[in-house]
């Protein structure tokens, strides 16, 4: 471990003591390049920028990265459908949308993202496809790998090891997919299992999968082994040197702009807001002095922001100026834990000094809190 990861240290010194500034317009021929960085947001950062600045029909590019544990959802996504939002910010992982379409993916360490850039009249997915299975054969001739209709790499006929999604632009795009090498797969089910009922939504849907990871079949397979065979095989197929350089998606000399894409990509507006209208209609099992009380609640959300807001309590729950100020305040407000919790508190405030009350409201808030 510590002999591989001097490797890499002196791989990347002797990348990075290349002139950077001229990087772009003094490489000639096509180009493989990798990310230092494991920051999800920083790596789809460098996809838009390749994407929105770079002269594809002069060179096409292959960009080798890894993410952090991140969940990636598709362009026209619903991030409460798709995922256990909860649970990610439990374990304290990062939530993303990218500007391609397709579905929801789970990102870590063991997971290689590939990304294919090419004019929009070269763009062939199958084929990009058919590098990384040929990548794989030669490094792992007995492997049982191939791509579907549907543009997955299956094992074994039947395990997915990879997904594509792809962004077309009026005259550039990209193709990028991922591959399982040795993800945490309990995490990866766990955080791609929504516990939401009662939504309905238009947003695309993501199809469940059986996945399996490549070490599984062959343990003396690693990430490192993985992208070195694809960067060899593109390489040969694109009669380029078979060199990786590095880069860094935080270097504005090299990749002038980059910052702002990065913080646009995480902004709450970006990631949640971009949500295609939809609505929750579902009812709160509440336990209060020791029976159960059903409470209706109908929501539409567009822009992220709760846009019509109904709460079906018994009569006298609440009293009807407090509930009114409820609703009200609800109304045009983030469909999300954090801005709900700041708006519960503050109400609380001006809710009359009354214990009985105080455990009806919290236990209330508590509950519609939880749906977000």
């Amino acid at each position: 471990m510590v002999l591989q990861s001097l490797k890499n240290c002196l791989w990347l010194s002797c990348v990075l003591r290349t002139p950077k500034a001229c990087f772009w317009s003094t490489a000639s021929g096509d180009l493989i390049i990798q990310s230092v960085s494991n920051d999800v947001y920083q790596n789809l950062a460098v996809e838009d920028w390749i994407h929105d600045h770079m002269d594809l029909e002069k060179q096409q590019v292959l960009f080798l990265w890894r993410n952090s544990p991140a969940v990636v959802i598709g362009r026209h996504q619903n991030p409460w459908q798709e995922c256990n939002l909860r649970l990610l910010r439990q374990k304290n992982i990062k939530l993303a949308r990218r500007r391609s379409g397709g579905g929801t993916v789970y990102h870590d360490l063991g997971n290689i993202n590939l990304t294919f850039f090419t004019t929009r009249k070269k763009y062939e997915r199958m084929e990009n496809l058919k590098l990384v299975v040929k990548a794989l054969k030669a490094l792992r001739p007995q492997l049982d790998v191939h791509v579907t209709d549907r543009y997955d790499i299956l094992l074994d006929r039947q395990y997915k090891i990879s997904g594509t999604a792809a962004k077309l632009g009026r005259t550039s795009a990209y193709h990028h997919c991922t591959l399982l090498c040795n993800a945490d797969k309990f995490l990866l089910s766990s955080v791609l299992k929504s516990p939401f009922k009662g939504l309905k939504s238009n947003a695309t849907p993501s199809v469940p999968a059986l996945v399996k990871n490549l070490f599984e079949e062959d343990p003396s397979l690693t990430s490192e082994m993985l992208l070195d065979a694809i960067a060899k095989e593109y390489a040969v197929q694109h009669q380029i040197d078979h060199h990786i350089t590095l880069i860094n998606p935080a270097d504005e000399t090299l990749l002038p702009g980059i910052s702002d894409k990065t913080k646009e990509l995480q902004t709450w507006e970006w990631v949640y807001g971009k949500t295609p209208k939809f609505s929750v209609s579902t009812c709160l099992n509440m336990v209060y002095k020791d029976s159960i009380l059903d409470v209706k609640v109908n929501m539409d959300v567009k822009h992220g922001r709760i846009e019509v807001c109904n709460i079906d309590l018994p009569e006298q729950w609440l009293p009807p100026g407090l509930y009114s100020e409820l609703v009200k305040s609800l109304t045009g407000s983030k469909f999300c834990p954090n801005e709900t919790t700041a708006l519960v508190t503050t109400l609380l405030r001006v809710c009359p000094q009354d214990n009985e009350l105080h455990t009806r409201w919290s236990l209330l808030c508590e509950n519609i809190i939880r749906l977000m």
